[in-house]
């Protein structure tokens, strides 16, 4: 059969697909190498330095003001200041000056802000190496720290040190992640095999987990089992909750140590003025003593070992949220199951470092600006001579982390075991005789599970089945 042409016509061809280019970007300025840190008072800090930030524009910025934006989504600096840096050009819109402070950001661009940066001290204190090898680096976590560049950190962050100490192409791959505030084991892939294998040993829940705590009063003695779900109340002020219709959640506690008031010191302020709460918290826990605690969570939710403690009538005794007696009164939420008071807690919650000090030592993330603005008005009243930016007072090195510490992880078939001894605060205080190791006797890891009525009620190694936790898993997310 003869072929017969066809005119082109007949047949149209559409023309190839084509995208628009996506919106330019302002890169920034510099990446300084070396790192800029210096170490003072026992404090990694570092050098302030320009910083230019990318954000695409969010659903609920789509038709408002650029200086509405600022105004109501980034706190850290004075609407004065955000009117001024866009007028001075260091706010540009999809790579473009912006021309006045009532421009209209539309779905799809990009807002690049260029500012001097400013942040946080971390302790001082090494990254510890607990094991290496070829692959991976267990690591010894220090509190206070974050493991990866988030809000106001940056270079202070477990990921940037390391690169730091090991080099520039040097690329950590964290493992597990463990909240700012708490110390202990993690696991930093070397490549990203490393990484994925041992990501993977975590999502197949075959990892114990044994962290150890300092909590309020006279800790119960065998094992304390406490079953409570935990709901979320407040992604914000990161409040979790005992609640029927939480997420369930299952804890292995045992005491380690009890450790009383010294003598003569509840002569330092009474039972009745102890009882007023508010006024006299330090007073009432020193009143009550403390407890090392060794805790094995079955489960991984969001503070779960906080919320747990606190409901057993022994929070962890420097907690900024779950102790502090400002928000939750001399009862400190012991036993609590309803909803009852949440608006009220909540917003007391949110006056520490606002209106109210805190009483605990260490700060929520949420609530830490507030706070060092406050503690910097006290103290400093100086200004960036680059930026003008308030400066405010360095943190003690004690407000940099609470006590809860991730002392002990373990492959269930026995592969390797990885354990760091006790930290400082959880040793016996002077004058006083206490453990000054954990023994057989008193490990959670080998706690009699059948005996405990537990067997058959879901995994007991870490992370539930049907857990929406990500890889990097519940091991940080149980405190």
């Amino acid at each position: 059969m003869a072929l017969i042409p066809s005119p082109r016509e007949a047949f149209p061809v559409p023309p190839p697909d084509t995208f628009a280019e996506p919106p330019a970007v302002i890169i920034p300025p510099c990446d300084p190498w070396p790192r800029p840190y210096y170490l003072k008072d026992r404090l990694r800090k570092v050098y302030p330095y320009h910083f230019t930030y990318n954000t695409y524009c969010k659903e609920r910025w789509r038709g408002r003001e650029i200086l509405d934006i600022f105004a109501s989504e980034f706190r850290d600096r004075s609407v004065e200041y955000y009117k001024n840096t866009i007028l001075a050009g260091r706010v540009v819109l999809n790579g473009k000056p912006i021309t006045s402070t009532s421009t209209i950001v539309k779905n799809g661009d990009v807002i690049s802000h260029t500012l001097h940066r400013h942040e946080p001290p971390v302790t001082a204190q090494p990254i510890g190496i607990v094991h290496e090898d070829h692959d991976l680096i267990v690591i010894n976590k220090p509190a206070g720290v974050p493991v990866h560049p988030a809000g106001r950190y940056n270079y202070n962050s477990i990921v940037e040190i390391m690169r730091a100490d090991r080099g520039y192409t040097f690329k950590p791959l964290p493992c597990n992640r463990l909240d700012r505030l708490t110390s202990g084991i993690m696991f930093i892939g070397k490549h990203k095999a490393a990484a994925e294998d041992m990501s993977q040993q975590i999502r197949d829940r075959s990892v114990k987990k044994e962290y150890i705590t300092r909590v309020v009063g006279e800790f119960p003695e065998g094992e304390v089992v406490c079953e409570q779900p935990i709901l979320q109340i407040s992604p914000k002020l990161g409040l979790n909750r005992v609640r029927a219709n939480g997420k369930e959640a299952r804890t292995v506690f045992k005491r380690l140590a009890y450790y009383p008031p010294k003598e003569g010191q509840d002569k330092e302020v009474s039972t009745t003025e102890a009882e007023k709460g508010k006024e006299n918290g330090m007073a009432w826990k020193r009143l009550r003593g403390y407890s090392i605690v060794r805790c094995f969570p079955l489960t991984g939710r969001t503070h779960q070992l906080r919320v747990h403690l606190q409901y057993l009538g022994h929070p962890i005794s420097n907690d900024p949220i779950y102790c502090n007696q400002r928000v939750f009164g001399p009862s400190l939420g012991q036993g609590e199951e309803d909803s009852e008071n949440d608006e009220d807690i909540m917003t007391r919650l949110e006056r520490m470092g606002k209106e109210d000090i805190a009483e605990a030592v260490a700060y929520h993330d949420e609530m830490v600006d507030e706070y060092n603005k406050r503690k910097a008005e006290k103290m400093t009243g100086e200004v960036c001579n680059v930026c003008q930016t308030p400066l405010y007072s360095d943190p003690g090195t004690h407000e940099l982390g609470i006590y809860l510490h991730a002392k002990r992880y373990a492959c269930e078939d026995g592969k390797w075991d990885y354990e760091t001894p006790l930290p400082e605060w959880a040793l016996p205080p002077p004058g006083m005789e206490g453990p000054m190791e954990a023994t057989t006797e008193t490990d959670p890891l080998a706690v009699n599970l059948e005996q405990l009525s537990l067997e058959g009620k879901g995994n007991v190694s870490g992370i539930p089945n049907g857990t929406d936790d990500t890889a990097t898993p519940a091991l940080a997310a149980a405190g």
